[in-house]
C-alpha cells in the first residue's frame, strides 16, 4: 500500500455537487492498494500514519502525532499513486489491486484508524472527486507498507 499524507488545516472531498467528506485540522491521506497487499499492510499503515510525529509541539518541533493532537483524517482512495511513468507517455496501472479487493483494504484501513479513536471522513471509492486542501506547513510525506 502507498499513501500520500498531507498535514491539513482543513480538507474536503466532493463528488458531483455534494461534499462527502470534510475535516478541520488533521491529515489528508491519499491511499492506494497494490496487487499482493494484505490486511496486515493496512494495519501497518493505519498505525504508522496515526502515530507519525508530524504536528508541532509547544516548541515548534514536529513531535506530536495525530492521536496526540486529537486531529481528524480524510481518506481518499487514489489508485493513480501506483502509476508507473518510466516507459512511454501514458502511466501503467498494472500494479494496482483489483477494485473489489482495493475497496475492502481501504475500508479496513479506515476501520483500523477509527479503532484508535480518530474521527475519519472518506471519499467515495471509484468516483470522480474534487479534493480541496489547505496544506499546513506544507508537510507532505509518502508512506508505504513495504
Amino acid at each position: 500500500m502507498r499513501a500520500v499524507v498531507q498535514r491539513a488545516k482543513k480538507s474536503s472531498v466532493k463528488a458531483g455537487d455534494e461534499i462527502i467528506g470534510e475535516i478541520s485540522r488533521g491529515l489528508l491521506v491519499l491511499l492506494a492498494v497494490a496487487k499482493g497487499d494484505t490486511a496486515a499492510a493496512a494495519d501497518y499503515l493505519a498505525d504508522k500514519i496515526a502515530n507519525l510525529r508530524i504536528f508541532e509541539d509547544d516548541n515548534g518541533k514536529m513531535n506530536r502525532s495525530l492521536l496526540e493532537t486529537g486531529g481528524e483524517m480524510l481518506v481518499v482512495s487514489q489508485f493513480t499513486l501506483l502509476g508507473d511513468c518510466r516507459k512511454g507517455r501514458r502511466p501503467s496501472f498494472i500494479d494496482a489491486a483489483e477494485p473489489d479487493w482495493a475497496n475492502q483494504l481501504c475500508e479496513h484501513f479506515v476501520d483500523q484508524v477509527r479503532r484508535k479513536g480518530v474521527a475519519v471522513q472518506t471519499g467515495r471509492f471509484r468516483a470522480m472527486m474534487e479534493v480541496s486542501l489547505v496544506n499546513d506547513g506544507p508537510v507532505t510525506l509518502i508512506v508505504e507498507s513495504k
